[in-house]
């Protein structure tokens, strides 16, 4: 447990940050190098700067801090919104949230940040770009596909459209072979071992990877399934209320997508996905139930993976290790 003497609320603007201490004291920096240097006067080894996570803007502080040595936690949002609301606050203000940041930094027992590596950093602008020309490459087919509907297209529409659409296959194409680069660089073994799992392809194998900073930034199979939005979450409340249990969906959508992508494959070739997969509709469960809970079983047997170093295998002793892993 960590024993900061003081805790800095920190409500993070796209021009300034507003700073609440454990004393009531309340300050405005600009956020840039400048006002970081004079926030930092006000620190030393037993101050906890507590921040959200707001878009792009809390970074360049977070890493400011990490580099001078200042324990920082980076909170998810929505965790403070539900915080300010049990404490019915009436006021919404930058000093009120910074205030509302600082006392639950003082209440709740955070993790500290750490930042991303150089690399990763990186390897996660490389896999938002190509998430963006994937959507814009849709786009594209599907304005493509609407002008041949129309009977009598214009030739010149159509041909700038397949131009664009061209154009941009070739940077998605160019920016795969980068990454791809970049992760052997780094990841080469686990990559590898991933690829071992049935059902898991060489696009999940990458992303899980990036994201997970290669597995190191969880401690247990059920942290990494949290991360993904894998969870179940049950609604019952006394006899009139039950709700069916569905899972979080707060965690990283593009990955759990890809994740569900690989149950179909996962679910007829992956032995302990298949008998998962099987018992569950015998049982009356729905087909897509039953595909979530194999991409949770995927996701625990790529984590038992990355942490064992041995490649998937189907006999007996490394399904009891796994079967460990996963309760753990």
């Amino acid at each position: 447990m960590h024993n900061y003497t003081k805790t800095f609320g920190i409500d993070i603007g796209k021009k300034t940050f507003d700073v609440v201490d454990s004393s009531g004291s309340y300050y405005q920096f600009d956020n840039n190098p400048k006002g970081f240097a004079a926030f930092l006067q006000l620190l030393d080894r037993d101050s906890h700067c507590v921040m959200e996570a707001t878009g792009y803007y809390h970074y360049r502080l977070a890493y400011f801090l990490n580099e001078n040595h200042i324990p920082v936690s980076v909170e998810n949002p929505l965790s403070i919104k539900r915080f300010i609301q049990m404490k019915l606050m009436r006021v919404k203000t930058d000093k009120s949230d910074a205030r509302m940041i600082c006392h639950y930094g003082q209440e709740r027992e955070l993790s500290l940040w750490r930042g991303y590596s150089e690399h990763q950093t990186e390897c996660l602008q490389m896999l938002g770009l190509l998430d963006t020309y994937t959507k814009q490459c849709t786009a594209l087919k599907n304005k493509i596909k609407a002008e041949a509907v129309l009977g009598n297209p214009s030739e010149l529409v159509v041909r700038s459209l397949n131009r664009s659409l061209r154009t941009l296959q070739l940077e998605i194409t160019e920016i795969e072979e980068a990454l791809m680069q970049l992760v052997e660089l780094e990841y080469r073994d686990i990559v590898r071992s991933l690829r071992s799992i049935p059902g898991i392809g060489p696009k999940t194998a990458t992303m899980l990877v990036v994201v997970t900073d290669g597995f190191k930034r969880f401690e247990r199979g059920a942290q990494l399934c949290s991360f993904c939005g894998l969870t179940p979450v049950i609604r019952q409340s006394g006899s009139s209320v039950k709700g069916k249990a569905r899972i979080s969906k707060v965690g990283n959508a593009k990955l759990r997508n890809l994740l569900f992508l690989c149950s179909f494959t996962a679910s007829k070739n992956n032995k302990a996905c298949k008998e998962l997969y099987d018992r569950l509709i015998a049982r009356g469960k729905s087909k897509k139930l039953a595909l979530i809970a194999v991409s949770n079983k995927l996701l625990k047997q790529a984590f038992a993976i990355s942490k064992s170093g041995i490649e998937y295998t189907e006999s007996y002793q490394n399904n009891l290790a796994f079967s460990h892993s996963w309760q753990k």
